[in-house]
């Protein structure tokens, strides 16, 4: 990502909306990181971009169903553990 200062964008703001016009431009200030500058297109794309899917049982990944089962065994031995630890501490 290429990178200005606001000093930059104040000077010489064709230079700067040109290169966001490519591709997402960080602006500094006080050389740090401030801001961002986008196209209208990238901005767009980000906002109605959503990550997130739902599966049915059947539809999931191998990958994801193992890593979900690891993760759901490992808070079931988590409250086993809890559940069977001395009590009478207080």
């Amino acid at each position: 990502m290429k990178t200005f200062s606001t000093n930059n964008l104040l000077k010489d703001i064709r230079t700067v909306t040109s290169a966001a016009a490519k591709a997402p431009v960080q602006i500094t200030q006080y050389r740090k990181p401030r801001f961002v500058l986008m196209s209208i297109d990238d901005d767009e794309r980000l906002t109605n971009s959503d990550p997130r899917k739902v599966y049915a049982i059947e539809e999931t990944p191998p990958e994801l169903r193992a890593f979900m089962l690891a993760e759901i065994d490992k808070v079931l031995k988590d409250d086993k553990d809890d559940r069977q630890a001395p009590s009478g501490l207080f």
